[in-house]
């Protein structure tokens, strides 16, 4: 799983949303909007994304970044007892959280998530932009299905873009759990 967290501008003042993606499918598993940076935006997303994943989470790796909620005793605890691996970027750099920070920029502005008059509204929107980018928006790194049809198959899924090593496949015991802020 992949966490990363994001910053939406409402009229005087920032939201704080956080982000969970299941890096095998791609999939927003988990997610929470919040008016603060504390850990309750985090934490929720994450159970969010535990509730939801499959039966077997041992095995799974969380990626973050070292932002003081992802390294909070509440939040290391709920994944240690999960049986969940714990991986953290070295410098904070954005590169070493390239899928949260690239669900991050999707969501924004693919979607139209940038600014709202209101915290409902934007509660409202991105709730919607979700559930669209699971279920409508297909991926070449995940054989050309939306993340949503990604996340009940197994096995290798192909990658159909030409960059680098095309069609090379990411297989299901790869799963890995990131985040950023």
């Amino acid at each position: 799983m992949s966490i990363g967290s994001t910053y939406i501008r409402l009229p005087h003042k920032f939201a704080y949303l956080s982000l969970i993606t299941d890096a095998y499918s791609k999939k927003i598993v988990g997610w929470s909007l919040q008016q603060t940076m504390q850990l309750k935006g985090p934490l929720e997303a994450l159970k969010m994304a535990l509730a939801t994943c499959k039966s077997n989470l041992e095995g799974l790796i969380h990626h973050s970044d070292r932002g003081m909620q992802y390294c909070s005793k509440e939040y290391t605890r709920l994944l240690s007892r999960s049986k969940i691996k714990i991986s953290m970027t070295r410098d904070g750099d954005p590169g070493e959280n390239a899928i949260a920070e690239r669900i991050n920029g999707t969501i924004k502005n693919e979607f139209y998530c940038r600014g709202f008059l209101s915290f409902q509204l934007a509660q409202e929107r991105i709730q919607k932009a979700i559930t669209a980018y699971n279920s409508l928006r297909p991926h070449a790194s995940c054989n050309c299905l939306t993340p949503s049809q990604a996340h009940f198959r197994e096995g290798i899924l192909l990658k159909r873009w030409t960059r680098n090593n095309p069609k090379k496949g990411v297989s299901t015991n790869q799963i890995n759990l990131s985040a950023t802020l």
